[in-house]
Order: C-alpha cells, then structure tokens, then sequence
C-alpha cells in the first residue's frame, strides 16, 4: 500500500475539511475519520490508502484551522479529546455547549455525534 504523508492538493484538502467542520451543530461532536469518510478520495485507484490515511490528513486539517472553524467539535474515533496542550479548553467548549463526559472522559457518540447524513442535504464534497 502506498504512503502519503499529505493529500495531493493539501490546501483544497484543508478547506474541505474546515467546511464540514462549520456543519457541526453546537452540542454535537464528529470524529477525524467521519470526516474524512464524506471527502471523496483523491483518486478511485488511492481509495483503499485514503482510508488508510484520511483521519490523519482531516488531523493536520484540523491543526491548521481558521478561527472561524469550531475545531473543539472534533474528537477520536473513542468519544475521547486527543492529548494536546488545548485538550483542557477543547472539553470547556464541549462541555459548555451541553456535551457530557463519562467517568472514563468518553463522550456517548449514541447521544452527541453528529449524524451529518441525515442534516444535510449536499453531496459528497470531492477532492478539487
């Protein structure tokens, strides 16, 4: 399988993922790799590597964001905030929204994912 260490276009990338982000209603979470999943693969043959590599390329994303983009509604794949210096101010926002931690800091994804399928009515963005 072939390694990428970035999409091909990492701009155009980027602003796909800032864009699906904006979506997310206040109160609700999604994962890096939810997200990556409504971003078409850079081409059909790479689709099993994209995969592979997507929630990786929506993270670097997501560490390059405009203000404007409600970074602190994306989580791990577990429900849980991923360790990093702002991981304390990105559960205040969550939390100060309404989401709600467990005794294991997990989020219940049964009751705070957003289910972006069933709010949106565009199709599936692709790769510019």
């Amino acid at each position: 399988m072939p390694q990428f260490t970035s999409p091909p276009k990492v701009l155009d990338y980027n602003i796909q993922v800032w864009e699906i982000v904006r979506q997310i209603p206040v109160g609700k979470v999604t994962s890096y790799g939810r997200i990556a999943v409504l971003i078409a693969a850079p081409t059909a043959e790479k689709a099993k590597a994209y995969r592979a590599f997507g929630a990786r390329w929506v993270g670097g994303a997501m560490a390059k964001c405009p203000d404007d983009v409600p970074w602190w509604r994306v989580v791990n794949a577990q429900g849980k905030i991923s360790r990093r210096p702002n991981a304390l101010r990105q559960r205040e926002l969550l939390e100060d929204e309404g989401v709600i931690f467990d005794e294991r800091e997990k989020i219940d994804l049964k009751v705070f994912l957003w289910e972006e399928e069933k709010e949106s009515d565009s199709s599936q963005p692709t790769l510019l």
